[in-house]
């Protein structure tokens, strides 16, 4: 009864939609509405071919809806937080913005709810922890476009080749790091500090050490005595025992450390789902387990996801939402994760995903997604939060350096920030 009831309503509403689309005036449905939609670039290299999935995915919209024209800008990472700022801020808002947060336009009012724009049945499809994240006020904004989380990698033919078995905790993960020393390996442990996701490894870290950013009301704890002692232990017992390689951690970017990955010069790192494929492709078999523990492998790890929304400015909420049903179709959200080699966001495509053999690698992640921990990513103050461990973290595990000092520093400016909110 209920699986028909929902059936019913969505009839319903995709009957609506479309009266909604055929009976607005010119600028709205009628024939002349172009939809600005600004996404990210997941092309490893920061090549076309994202351009050319989002072009081909236009295209397809607009042969079955006639009356909306869709024009889609690729960015880097790199600029695209500066790009969609700007065009805010000027008065050019796009209708649609792929990136990897969403609360600040949410707290702005900037930002249409999930319930304005989708299906109930599309909606519904989300992963119940994406959609969660998603939420500001307990109210929709962010829909989870791609997730990753993150897993130990190590290299098999240098831990087969040393009689090593993967680590379960730091304990092992340390003896495994000094035996790789000792054979030479240029990065025992590659631990990326730098400002370009300093935070993903850090709280990866926290996590391991039963710790994390926030307690269970949302307060900011991030010099808790757990997460001080895990970057004492980081400091002396991994980057004071030059287990970490020659670059300093605060110097050290992901995009180094995977590039290091793929060269044959780490023995293990974090790794995301992308990183596997651009390993295998030069020949570098991985393997893969959930991150080591004090006392055992770690119970969450670390969750990613990138966010799409939808603006107001434009006024343009039935076509957005058309266009975004279409977006999280399973066909549309396979060919994105089957091709970089990420995980879905939805449920249906998740299942279709685990039981694809040619994707057997990304069913450990699928595995682990729905136990992971996503940053606090509805908090306006995350943006600011985050910034700060960028830049700061690091110098937690520099010679010299006072892991208490540094957290606290952290702390007091994510006290400042969730304040202000």
């Amino acid at each position: 009864m209920q699986q028909r009831f929902l059936g019913l309503t969505a009839a319903i509403a995709a009957l609506g939609m479309t009266a909604v689309l055929s009976g607005c005036g010119s600028g709205s449905g009628s024939g002349d509405v172009t939809l600005k939609v600004v996404a990210a670039n997941y092309d490893p290299n920061d090549g076309p071919s994202n351009q050319q999935y989002w072009d081909k995915l236009a295209a397809a919209f607009e042969a079955k809806n006639p009356h909306i024209k869709v024009d889609v800008s690729v960015y880097s990472w790199k600029v695209i937080d500066a790009k969609v700022a700007e065009m805010v801020k000027s008065g050019h808002a796009p209708d649609i913005a792929q990136l990897d947060s969403y609360a600040d336009y949410a707290h702005q009012g900037k930002l249409y709810s999930a319930d304005d724009l989708l299906s109930i049945e599309v909606q519904a499809n989300f992963l119940s922890s994406l959609s969660d994240a998603g939420e500001q006020d307990r109210v929709q904004y962010g829909m989870p476009f791609v997730a990753s989380t993150r897993l130990l990698f190590y290299n098999e033919k240098m831990f087969s080749e040393a009689g090593l078995k993967a680590p379960k905790t730091w304990a092992e993960l340390k003896s495994d790091a000094e035996v790789l020393k000792a054979r030479g390996v240029k990065y025992p442990y590659a631990l990326p500090l730098g400002t370009e996701e300093a935070q993903v490894e850090a709280v990866q870290w926290l996590l391991s050490g039963d710790g994390g950013l926030t307690d269970g009301v949302g307060t900011y704890t991030i010099d808790s005595t757990q997460n001080v002692k895990t970057f004492d232990w980081l400091k002396n017992d991994l980057v004071g025992a030059k287990l970490t390689g020659p670059v300093a951690p605060a110097r050290f970017d992901r995009r180094q450390a995977y590039a290091a990955f793929t060269q044959g010069q780490v023995g293990m790192l974090n790794g995301h789902p992308q990183l596997v494929q651009q390993a295998v492709k030069k020949g570098i078999k991985v393997g893969m387990v959930p991150m080591p523990g004090i006392s055992g492998p770690t119970k969450a790890d670390m969750g990613v996801a990138d966010w799409i929304m939808g603006f107001k400015q434009n006024g343009h909420r039935a076509q957005i939402g058309a266009f975004l049903d279409d977006v999280f179709s399973d066909k549309n959200v396979l060919d994105l994760t089957r091709q970089y080699n990420l995980l879905p966001t939805t449920t249906s495509a998740s299942g279709t995903l685990a039981d694809d053999p040619r994707h057997k690698s990304l069913k450990t992640f699928l595995n682990e997604l729905p136990n992971s921990q996503l940053a606090p990513v509805g908090k306006t103050s995350w943006a600011e939060v985050s910034d700060a461990m960028k830049k700061e973290i690091g110098k937690a595990v520099a010679p010299g350096g006072n892991p208490a000092s540094v957290l606290n520093q952290i702390q007091s400016e994510a006290a400042a920030a969730q304040n202000a909110e």
